[in-house]
């Protein structure tokens, strides 16, 4: 891999970090599960007049975008507005791997090498010392949520490599076609047109400016340009040589958070977050298809 690449995919590694801070400036101006519908509506409407449909069963791409688009971002946007710290989002979502590699031998059939399993061990060992930091702080509920979302990822991870796109970068765009509907129905239901109208009329004042900024950013930078990149990079690289670098993504995620927020994770927090990483990678050695990351962006993703 070539330098200009490496350093290509350390950048996107950094946009889906700070995609994290992007979230948590929108989620201060709208509620989680409206700002979710928000989010892939303003990314489905150019997707549709520009973009080819990708050319993949309908049902994978439904469940593409109900596990990646809908439980994935129902549950990490819930757990950071019920106060999830943003650093430690981007790290606990990292459970997508290891959720992947267990799906896929549950439901697929798919191998998975002892190698792989140790990965797993590993990774959910982290989790644990991650756990009982936020049990201590009082703050478990919000843990378990950013986890279920990464269990959605997973789910979505699955029903893209039963799609095996042509084009990967057209089913994430297309995926979001299928989010907007059942997320604006969820949020009238839990969150209430009052709520929904307050945040409306209130995003169009100057302390409304940094939600807006963190909404652009995620659908242009952290999806577009993130998820082209990254794209790119894999259509000329091996996955397990790409998909290392998504384990920079909770570093940016987390050192952002402490510059720009002053989130400082606990020394049980960092160990944790360290064995998490540690068993991604060792599980993404020799796995098949490897997780990618979108903040999102991630996301694209995250």
């Amino acid at each position: 891999m070539p330098v200009r690449h490496r350093l290509l995919a350390v950048a996107v590694a950094v946009i889906w970090g700070v995609n994290f801070l992007a979230i948590h400036a929108s989620l201060a101006q709208f509620p989680p599960f409206f700002l979710v519908a928000l989010r892939f509506l303003l990314i489905a409407i150019p997707t549709v007049i520009f973009v080819p449909r990708p050319k993949v069963p309908l049902r994978w791409l439904i469940g593409y975008g109900l596990g990646f688009g809908v439980a994935q971002f129902i549950f990490l946007y819930w757990g950071m507005a019920a106060g999830m710290p943003t650093g430690l989002a981007s790290l606990v979502l990292q459970i997508s791997g290891p959720f992947t590699l267990v799906l896929g031998a549950l439901l697929l059939g798919e191998k998975v090498r002892r190698l792989q399993w140790v990965g797993i061990v590993v990774a959910i060992a982290g989790m644990v010392l991650v756990g009982v930091s936020r049990a201590q702080a009082a703050a478990i509920i919000p843990f378990l949520l950013v986890l279920a979302g990464g269990l959605g990822w997973a789910f979505g991870n699955l029903a893209s490599r039963l799609a095996k796109p042509p084009n990967p970068l057209h089913l994430t765009l297309w995926m979001s076609v299928v989010v907007p509907v059942p997320m604006l129905v969820l949020s009238l239901l839990t969150e209430g047109p009052v709520r929904i109208a307050s945040s409306l009329t209130g995003a169009f004042g100057a302390e409304a400016v940094p939600a807006w900024i963190g909404l652009a950013y995620t659908c242009i930078i952290g999806t577009a340009v993130g998820s082209g990149i990254w794209t790119w990079l894999l259509a000329r690289h091996p996955a397990g040589v790409v998909a290392p670098f998504s384990m920079l993504v909770p570093v940016a995620g987390i050192l952002t958070a402490a510059i720009v927020l002053g989130e400082r994770p606990t020394w049980l927090e960092l160990l944790g977050g360290a064995v998490v990483v540690v068993g991604v990678m060792i599980g993404a050695r020799r796995a098949k298809v490897a997780p990618v990351m979108e903040p999102l962006a991630v996301p694209a993703t995250s």
